[in-house]
């Protein structure tokens, strides 16, 4: 990709925009990269040419593009922060500080350093939610030509990107990132399961494209006659879906029948439910396969209606019904919230989003970076029950979590004096399992205290930290109590008065010369 061919990407989305900072943030790079090679050979300045192009198909703003194609200046050559602020402003300095690594700093191990650049770039994202989407826009261009990097790199970024940037694609919506992702991770961790499933695919391409073709004719034809203008797609699914569906089910790859999605968008609201009515009438819905994201979106406001059939010649077939507006955000995810945010950009996007407010409040009380780390990958990147408050309020908490989870979201008090729960008006004990749509009331005792096998019963870091400080606490006044018996007993036996020697000082005089 040329500039020029970046500049004309951009303005089919952003026809106003100023191009000329882009033109200036690519001269800039070409310079300070000068006679750089990437380990493919190529010159290093494809790199943030192509970032920035992903950057583009997201269809992000201008400085965000510009960020892209400078994002490694600060990190790998002679130029500064200043510079960059100096020649283009504090906006995109922040912006390229924010995805630059943390190096000036000596870690004690690679886990440590990896920990604590992660720290720096979500919080720097909670602060403004383009750095995680040009960092993720780097990331994907990275996993793209991981190739060229010695075995045991390519497998150490490969697990490092399945474990966190695919699942903040996810978080964030952007489902093709996210695809993207998971596809070259797979590539790299399990090359053989890769290429077997790349060659299976290919083989089965002219009748996968054929049935393709004929479903949408069918959907399209029931829709019509049911009074509905839709526009109807479909598409095989991705090679890492298909490969935890082999896992998950212990199958093989001939075993999978429905590798196809299929798309319908319509214009309202009401059209989706009609449209579900349709399939529903005209072809056998599979149990227990129906979701309704519309009633309940997903934390990252992804909204439609997924249902699975046994579709046209008997086979399975997955439906995702949405508007277009629907369809919109589902294909930006929160780059399609965030360019709609205030212009004069005081939205606060940790305000938008409940999770970045969780990693703000992380961050607070969690000094060490990789317990950050860890919390983020158990709570933020697992799968998740939604269920309500008394109130109505919804709460989302990891697959597995209990009423004791939910009882320390409320307050770390109610989670310390937690007896159990009403779920959807019936008595439950700690141990019952949250499940989505589950309408949860605490019930607690003033006498009731946590103990560590609560620790086995609780799967969300809140809940788990509470815990353990109380335990902890408890188990050091305990061990205070203990030593104040025995050194009051000590002292007894010497005819010493305790209570005159604590008061004056002489014990923790005593106590510090040791």
């Amino acid at each position: 990709m040329t500039v020029s061919e970046l500049i004309e990407r951009v303005r089919t989305y952003h026809p106003a925009g100023s191009v000329d900072t882009i033109q200036k943030a690519y001269d800039f790079s070409a310079e300070v990269h000068r006679g750089q090679r990437r380990l493919s050979g190529e010159p290093y300045l494809t790199h943030p040419v192509q970032v920035a192009g992903i950057i583009a198909d997201m269809r992000l703003d201008v400085p965000s593009i510009a960020t892209g194609l400078l994002h490694d200046t600060v990190e790998d050559t002679l130029a500064t922060l200043e510079q960059i602020e100096e020649t283009f402003g504090a906006e995109i300095a922040t912006l390229v500080d924010g995805v630059t690594k943390i190096g000036q700093i000596n870690f004690t191990s690679r886990e440590e350093k990896q920990a604590e650049n992660f720290r720096k770039m979500l919080l720097a994202m909670a602060r403004d939610i383009r750095v995680i989407l040009i960092k993720l826009a780097d990331r994907t261009h990275n996993m793209r030509t991981l190739g060229h990097l010695p075995p045991e790199r390519q497998v150490e970024i490969a697990q490092e990107t399945l474990d966190i940037y695919a699942p903040l694609a996810h978080r964030l919506g952007i489902y093709w990132i996210k695809s993207d992702l998971e596809d070259n991770a797979l590539r790299f961790l399990h090359p053989e399961v890769y290429y077997q499933l790349k060659r299976s695919v290919a083989k089965r391409k002219a009748e996968r494209e054929r049935y393709i073709k004929e479903v949408i004719g069918v959907l399209e034809k029931k829709l019509g006659e049911a009074g509905l203008e839709a526009e109807v797609s479909g598409r095989p699914k991705h090679f890492y879906s298909i490969y935890q569906k082999m896992q998950a089910q212990n199958l093989l790859y001939d075993q999978i029948y429905d590798l196809v999605a299929f798309r319908v968008v319509v214009d309202s609201l009401g059209e989706c439910y009609e449209a579900l009515g349709s399939a529903h009438a005209n072809w056998k819905p599979v149990p227990g396969r129906f979701k309704d994201y519309i009633a309940l979106p997903k934390a990252n406001g992804y909204q439609s209606l997924h249902t699975t059939v046994i579709g046209p010649y008997g086979e399975r077939i997955e439906i995702q019904i949405r508007t277009r507006e629907m369809h919109r955000i589902a294909e930006y995810g929160v780059a399609a919230h965030w360019r709609y945010k205030r212009q004069d950009g005081a939205v606060d996007d940790s305000q938008r989003f409940a999770w970045l407010r969780q990693l703000l409040e992380w961050q607070q009380q969690l000094q060490d970076p990789q317990e950050f780390l860890r919390s983020v990958k158990e709570d933020l990147f697992t799968d998740e029950v939604f269920v309500f408050t008394p109130k109505g309020d919804l709460l989302n908490f990891p697959v597995g979590s209990t009423v004791i989870d939910f009882a320390y979201r409320i307050h770390s008090e109610v989670g310390h004096h937690c007896t159990g729960a009403r779920v959807n008006g019936k008595i439950v004990p700690l141990r019952y399992q949250l499940q989505s749509g589950d309408t949860v009331e605490i019930v607690t005792t003033a006498s009731q205290t946590p103990s560590k096998d609560w620790l086995k019963l609780v799967k969300s870091s809140r809940a788990k930290a509470r815990i353990r400080a109380y335990v902890k606490a408890q188990q050091s006044a305990r061990s205070i109590a203990i030593g104040r018996e025995i050194l009051d007993r000590d002292f007894t036996r010497h005819h010493l008065d305790p209570a005159r020697l604590r008061k004056d000082g002489t014990l923790e005089r005593v106590a510090r010369e040791l």
